[in-house]
């Protein structure tokens, strides 16, 4: 069921025309003020649980109604909303049901007639609650009639999703503002999306983002059919930028201190600690039933409970704090098959998890403010400035009312305004976290760095440290991600490349990440010699050569398809004054989309790359340097 919600000043329609499948009239005309409509499509999966979708439709649009403070509500049947409707019978039974449904709350409630031409007028309030929308999807694996949960869902994840929380903008000087009330302006239009997205808690995906197209085009990552949705394959130039960024968060954290261990990724839901945990952690499982006398297991949705597990057999003094341990975790989480998309929410993915045992809480402070500038420095590294991301700072009120000033002091390390969430109550393990959001094309927000301050697990897995007077206490512990999953930092590149795009700035990646960095091209056959003769000269990067017959035209504008940041052309000259004709991608001239071209010699080109990557991981070329070579992975 597809659903669109207006909040409006009035709706007034008139029944024009029917068709074949018309219900009877009960008024060909109305006007209602102060309403909050709703225009419905109801589809074909909606026939095979008309009960969980009257159900789940009543309880959207009753948290809409009363978010908003309409007074009243009307069911407006809209077919254009949809290309895979309902038969008609079943389309009309569903919107009387979700009618006396909502009825039944004692809210007043109207709906438009089903199955005719009408004529309407709208006013929209206009406020950002306004507008929303919502897709009903019938559970998999659900019976007929039955409603169900098919993924284990944990406690915090149903205290997350029923959770009431209050939004607010903090500006760069401290002042804490209604999120509703803020004036974002133009130029803070993607804080404003942002919101949005966080204040609806809407997750699916109805379309299908920019990405998905560039990381198939580009050869980097697929849908692989014959495995649970949401597990990708890689290609390898997918595997090359994945493993770089694994390189370089691991190398950072070690240089941050931390001390990188190995951790199982099943474990047994018997375990009494982890039984507990997983009840208070907002993922859903992937379960594994274990046969005979097996206990059931399931694939680990973090590293945490697995260095938390080593930590109680670990003995701690408060010499030793803070206490560091970092593992780049492969972990499984039973996303909704209707939020998997992409790169960007994935049910098998790379999480790199440090966590960080401190002695107190003024301990566990200093150190969350370390990290959260860590992971700005890890992002600005991997390509996103701090206007790339929002920054959404959460925490309870009276973790608020006791830091207030520190809550300040990170906002005015963002140098921006941040999205402020307040809870009432403690539903999770922790009491503060951020987390920078990436914002995409379609307006979808991706948390990318994130810390949390955790108080429960130290004692759930019996952690203890020994203090100056040696007595035996519990660490404050922190759960950090610097970069966030490895995965969705590369979808964030690939959409902050089509976005500038958009603006008429080159697509590409940051140089150290790009598959191919330089590329050579031969005007001719009688120049490959000295292409080839450059290749040795330009080791330690990774070069390749297009030796194609194919025309120079096709070969440059395919070296712009794949985003090379430099392609170097050789013809008679070149060859003659032994030197090259570099086009700089990331040089564009204003809106021609061309890059810089410059006369240069190898080694000044080698030495104007190895500057722009240096400090950061390399790995070889993990194709054949000769194109002619290369066999295609997609759409061969």
């Amino acid at each position: 069921m597809q659903l669109l919600f207006i909040h409006s000043d009035y709706i007034e329609y008139e029944a024009k025309e029917k068709t074949r499948v018309a219900e009877e009239l009960e008024t060909a005309s109305e006007r209602v003020e102060e309403a909050l409509v709703v225009f419905i499509a109801v589809e074909h999966e909606d026939e095979q649980n008309v009960d969980y979708v009257v159900a789940k439709a009543a309880e959207e649009t009753i948290s809409i109604f009363n978010k908003v403070g309409a007074e009243r509500i009307v069911l407006y049947p809209y077919a254009h909303l949809s290309s895979e409707l309902a038969s008609p019978d079943k389309s009309v039974e569903i919107l009387r049901a979700l009618h006396d449904n909502l009825h039944a709350q004692n809210v007043e409630v109207k709906k438009a007639p089903f199955g005719w031409y009408k004529a309407f007028t709208l006013r929209c309030k206009g406020h950002p609650l306004s507008e929303l929308s919502r897709k009903i999807t019938v559970l998999e694996g659900a019976e007929v009639g039955e409603v169900k949960e098919v993924e284990a869902k944990s406690k915090a994840l149903e205290a997350e999703e029923k959770a009431e929380s209050q939004f607010f903008v903090m500006d760069d000087q401290g002042t804490l503002l209604v999120a509703d009330e803020f004036d974002f302006g133009a130029e803070r239009a993607n804080l404003r999306q942002f919101f949005m997205y966080e204040s609806e808690k809407r997750r699916a995906v109805d379309k299908v983002p920019p990405h998905v197209e560039l990381m198939k085009r580009l050869e980097i990552a697929d849908y692989e059919p014959s495995s649970d949705p949401g597990n990708l394959r890689f290609y390898p130039k997918g595997e090359l930028i994945k493993t770089l960024l694994e390189d370089y968060v691991r190398t950072t954290v070690a240089e941050y201190g931390a001390a990188e261990v190995e951790t199982p990724i099943m474990y047994s839901v018997k375990h009494p600690a982890l039984k507990d945990y997983i009840e208070r952690f907002p993922a859903r499982q992937y379960s594994m039933v274990g046969k005979g006398a097996k206990p059931d297991l399931f694939l680990r949705f973090a590293a945490c409970f697995g260095q938390f597990l080593m930590s109680k057999d670990m003995s701690i003094s408060y010499r030793n704090m803070p206490v560091k341990m970092f593992e780049l975790a492969p972990s499984f989480r039973k996303e909704k098959r209707g939020e998997l998309v992409g790169l960007r929410r994935l049910r098998k993915f790379t999480m790199p998890d440090m966590h960080t045992l401190c002695r107190d809480m003024d301990e566990a402070l200093n150190e969350f403010k370390m990290q959260y500038e860590l992971g700005m420095r890890v992002l600005d590294s991997i390509g996103f400035s701090s206007n790339d991301y929002e920054v959404a700072i959460r925490f309870t009120k009276d973790f608020y009312d006791a830091n207030k000033d520190f809550i300040t002091d990170l906002v005015n390390i963002a140098g921006k305004p941040v999205l402020i969430e307040m809870w009432d109550q403690r539903f999770f393990y922790f009491v503060l976290k951020f987390e920078f959001n990436f914002v995409d094309a379609l307006g979808k927000a991706s948390a990318l760095s994130t810390v949390q301050i955790d108080v429960e697990n130290a004692e759930r897995y019996d952690i203890k440290y020994i203090d100056t007077s040696g007595a035996e206490k519990r660490p404050i512990i922190l759960h950090c991600s610097p970069s966030g999953a490895i995965e969705r930092c590369m979808y964030a590149l690939l959409e902050k490349a089509y976005l500038e795009k958009e603006r008429g700035i080159p697509p590409m990646f940051p140089l150290w990440l790009s598959p191919t960095q330089v590329r050579l091209i031969p005007i001719a056959e009688r120049h490959l010699e000295y292409v080839e003769s450059v290749l040795p000269a330009l080791s330690g990067l990774r070069v390749d050569m297009d030796d194609r017959e194919e025309t120079v035209s096709k070969k440059i504008r395919d070296a712009g398809r794949e985003w090379i940041p430099y392609v170097a052309v050789v013809g008679d000259k070149e060859v003659e004054t032994k030197t090259l004709s570099v086009t700089i991608r990331g040089e564009s001239h204003g809106n021609t989309k061309k890059g810089n071209k410059q006369e240069m010699d190898v080694l000044e080109l080698k030495t104007r790359v190895e500057q722009e990557i240096r400090g950061k991981p390399f790995r070889q070329l993990p194709l054949s340097n000769k194109l002619s070579k290369r066999v295609k992975f997609v759409g061969g």
